[in-house]
C-alpha cells in the first residue's frame, strides 16, 4: 500500500499542501465522483498544472493522477499539464471499437510526450 490524497473538482490545490510530503500519489478528480461517464470539467487542466508546480517546487516525486472524463482528445493536454497517471474508465470500456483500440488511441495521444 502507498498513501495518497484525492481532491474533488471543487477542492482547491491548497487543501492538500500540508500532506504532500507524506503521500506517494495525488489524485485530482476532473468530474464529480460517483457518476460514471461524465464529461471532463473544462479548465481542470489548470488545476493539474498548479499541483504539478507545487510538487516540483517542493522537489517531490509524487505521482499526479487524473481521473474523470479522460479521453484520447484530452489525454495529451493533461499529460502536458503534469499528470503522470491517467485513469480512463468509460473511454476504454465503453469504446465502440473495443478496449484494445481505445487503449491504443490513448497511448498514441500521449506518445509524443
Amino acid at each position: 500500500m502507498r498513501p495518497g490524497v484525492v481532491l474533488n473538482p471543487a477542492t482547491p490545490v491548497s487543501a492538500a499542501e500540508d500532506v504532500l510530503p507524506y503521500v506517494d500519489m495525488v489524485l485530482l478528480m476532473t468530474v464529480n465522483p460517483g457518476f460514471p461517464g461524465q464529461a471532463f470539467i473544462q479548465g481542470m487542466e489548470e488545476k493539474v498544472a498548479r499541483m504539478r508546480r507545487l510538487l516540483d517546487e517542493r522537489g517531490l516525486s509524487t505521482e499526479l493522477e487524473v481521473d474523470g472524463g479522460v479521453k484520447a482528445h484530452n489525454a495529451s493536454m493533461l499529460a502536458k499539464a503534469g499528470a503522470t497517471v491517467l485513469v480512463a474508465g468509460s473511454a476504454v470500456f465503453d469504446a465502440p471499437d473495443g478496449i484494445e483500440a481505445a487503449i491504443g488511441q490513448l497511448r498514441a495521444s500521449v506518445g509524443e510526450l
